[in-house]
């Protein structure tokens, strides 16, 4: 009951990577008063939560609809969470997050809550797999205390990344860029290892299937 969650929270937290939002606020933010720093995290964990659950809860129906299974979607989604771990263990600039056009509107917007805060930095395409990876095979009707307590894990991974936001700059001139990057890495170590076992997973249930 309590293992899966807990399994669940550290790996969407480290795809969200709540401490790598720490450079990107305080450079969006760079100059703003309080309240609108604390006004664009409020919002931008609303609008994640809100696409997160969304997905949470019609991500596998619509899978079904597309005659995608999840061993299928597990294989892809370790190889896309694989690949969010090499970028995390060599400190590259995350391009499955947001490309660089959407880094240069984010610059012109008055209002960057919800681009590019709370898509694609919080509930990016490596959460929305993670999320759909492990809440495919618990739907809310048939196992409803499992389905909460993983949304539980995720409510706490973006109350953490709220946190972040609102104390990014004081923790950015403790922790600096090189303390975010290195924490980064060691998520991504973890992330690295996680992704393999959901593509071995994935392999698994379709070798079954097709052989049973």
């Amino acid at each position: 009951m309590f293992q899966e969650p807990l399994k669940f929270f550290v790996v969407f937290f480290a795809v969200v990577e709540p401490i790598s939002l720490l450079p990107i606020f305080s450079g969006l933010t760079q100059g703003a008063t309080r309240e609108y720093r604390h006004r664009m995290a409020i919002k931008a964990t609303v609008v994640a939560a809100l696409i997160l659950a969304f997905f949470a809860l019609v991500g596998a129906p619509f899978l079904a609809l597309m005659g995608i299974s999840l061993g299928a979607f597990r294989i892809f989604g370790g190889v896309l969470l694989f690949l969010l771990a090499l970028e995390m263990v060599f400190a590259r600039e995350s391009g499955s997050r947001t490309s660089t056009d959407e880094q240069a509107e984010s610059q012109r917007r008055a209002d960057i809550s919800v681009v590019p805060l709370a898509f694609p930095f919080i509930s990016g395409p490596g959460a929305l797999a993670t999320v759909l990876l492990w809440f495919g095979p618990v739907p809310l009707f048939r196992h409803p205390l499992v389905f909460l307590s993983l949304f539980l894990a995720v409510l706490v991974v973006l109350a953490i990344s709220l946190v972040i936001m609102w104390l990014a700059e004081p923790l950015m001139s403790v922790i600096g860029v090189t303390g975010v990057n290195v924490a980064g890495r060691l998520f991504g170590v973890v992330l690295g290892a996680l992704a393999v076992q959901f593509v071995i997973d994935g392999l698994r249930t379709v070798f079954l299937l097709h052989t049973g």
